[in-house]
């Protein structure tokens, strides 16, 4: 059968041996049994190095068949290269790669090892996988290609020279498969009552089997039995005496190393009655003002929530009332707005939560308080200064004079709060006091006032003025002896 072939069924048969034809579409058992005699004949009609040494022995000359056993041995072909184990995603396409080097006239061919079975002879594909195809570079090179690999082709491979003895390597195919969920036998969103056990049941397959977690989708932790944590290995969770603190979703999530992991989301409903608390239940407000009541309740299905007044009358929002409701999973914030409080607004409201499972209300109590007084504040009267100009510090009568200008004045005020009288303490200046002679005869000089008359009037004219004006205060006494130690001085 030297250059012909013989391939698969369905397909013509070219002559083999004596010059038979092999009718082509030979169905079933007798077509595999026309494709092994097939292979076995081209495998065997090679001639074998064994068998001539054997025959070479016979003769009797030992040394030269030893030397004929020698390059016998060096004209056979070899694997240059083991065989590298390839490791593919499901779906993906494989390749194994056999180099040999003097294949001469051998030939090479690809055996699935755990089944046995043939996969190509040299330029022949036998198998009627037809994800299966061969290629070849130089005879050299021999590429066994298996596209979109599946778990059934993972295992172990061989590439055969049919020498004698026969020589192969062999390589492993390995499929591995992403996790994915087995919907049927992983738990749906659940609704049960609080106080009652729950399981949450998670399956996965994959290749390698996948490693299983739950946690919560929020993040945070899941008191699972009594113990805080915030993953839980396994494929089934069991939480006794469920509260509404598991209420939420929770990720099943599935891994094993091959991408993509992959999750479901189980989202838990755990059902009460609704249940409240008031954080004020006294509240203050004065007439005219703005005020606010609180309540917060939480409750399992969605609770109806509503403000009532001490009669039982449903507050609608409007002008008056604005209700505003907040929610946030199955808890609920309420407010209610009493705008420009009246007498009419102060007395009881109530806060009311209904669901299917029961209700509850909170009754908060609204009170009149004295609005808040007003008063106003007036600046203490400051004082008059007196200071004393350089030009002023001369001898004798001169000694202790005052230098004003024309501007300064000092102020006077009784406790009253209104002036009683006014003391002007300026040197009436006729000129400048530095160019006048301080020698006076027959009383002061005309350009000074006589502070104690002028006091005593100013005195005698508050008085007369006002004869329950309080007296002087410390500070005002103090400014007083001042004045009447500069006119001694100036006297």
């Amino acid at each position: 059968m030297a250059g012909e072939e013989c391939v698969s069924f369905g397909v013509s048969r070219r002559e083999a041996g004596g010059g038979g034809v092999v009718a082509s579409g030979i169905p079933g058992r007798m077509c595999r049994y026309v494709l092994l005699s097939c292979a076995i004949a081209s495998w065997t009609m090679l001639p074998s190095a064994a068998g001539r040494r054997t025959r070479d022995m016979s003769t009797g000359g030992s040394s030269n068949a030893l030397e004929e056993f020698s390059d016998a041995e060096a004209l056979l072909p070899r694997f240059t290269e083991s065989i590298p184990n390839v490791t593919v995603s499901v779906g993906r396409d494989a390749l194994l790669a056999c180099v040999v080097e003097n294949l001469r006239g051998y030939k090479v061919a690809w055996v699935r090892v755990d089944t046995q079975t043939i996969l190509s002879i040299h330029h022949n594909v036998i198998t009627q996988n037809p994800r299966i195809s061969l290629s070849h570079n130089d005879h050299r090179s021999w590429y066994l290609h298996i596209r979109n690999a599946q778990e059934a082709d993972r295992g172990w491979y061989m590439c055969q020279i049919n020498t004698d003895p026969m020589r192969s390597r062999v390589g492993y195919i390995q499929v591995v498969v992403p996790p994915s969920i087995v919907d049927k036998e992983t738990s749906s969103d659940m609704v049960v009552r609080e106080g009652a056990n729950v399981t949450l049941v998670c399956k996965a397959q994959g290749y390698p089997e996948p490693y299983v977690m739950w946690r919560r989708e929020d993040g945070q932790d899941i008191n699972y039995n009594g113990v805080n944590v915030n993953v839980i290995d396994g494929e089934m969770i069991t939480v006794t005496k469920v509260s509404r603190l598991h209420m939420g979703a929770y990720l099943c999530i599935a891994s094993n190393g091959v991408p993509p992991s992959i999750s479901k989301r189980v989202l838990l409903r755990v059902q009460f009655p609704p249940m409240l608390w008031i954080p004020n239940q006294l509240e203050g407000a004065y007439i005219g003002q703005d005020v606010a009541l609180e309540c917060h309740t939480e409750a399992y299905p969605t609770s109806i929530n509503y403000w009532t007044t001490e009669r039982g009358d449903m507050i609608i929002s409007g002008d008056k009332y604005e209700s505003v409701s907040v929610e946030n999973g199955y808890k609920k914030y309420m407010m209610l707005k009493i705008r420009n409080v009246t007498h009419r607004d102060f007395g009881s409201y109530k806060c009311m939560a209904k669901n299917s499972l029961g209700e509850t209300d909170g009754l908060i109590k609204l009170d009149e308080i004295p609005a808040p007084s007003t008063t106003t504040t007036t600046p203490a009267p400051q004082p008059p200064s007196l200071t004393l100009s350089p030009h002023d510090k001369k001898k004798g009568r001169s000694k202790g004079r005052q230098r004003h200008s024309d501007t300064e004045r000092n102020e006077v005020l009784n406790r009253g709060g209104e002036p009683k009288g006014w003391l002007d303490i300026d040197y009436k200046l006729s000129g400048d006091p530095d160019d006048m002679d301080d020698n006076y005869e027959g009383g002061p000089p005309p350009y000074l006032v006589d502070l104690h008359t002028a006091s005593s009037s100013s005195s005698s004219a508050a008085k007369a003025t006002n004869p329950y004006s309080p007296p002087m205060t410390p500070r005002g006494i103090l400014v007083w002896i001042v004045c009447c130690a500069l006119v001694a001085g100036a006297s």
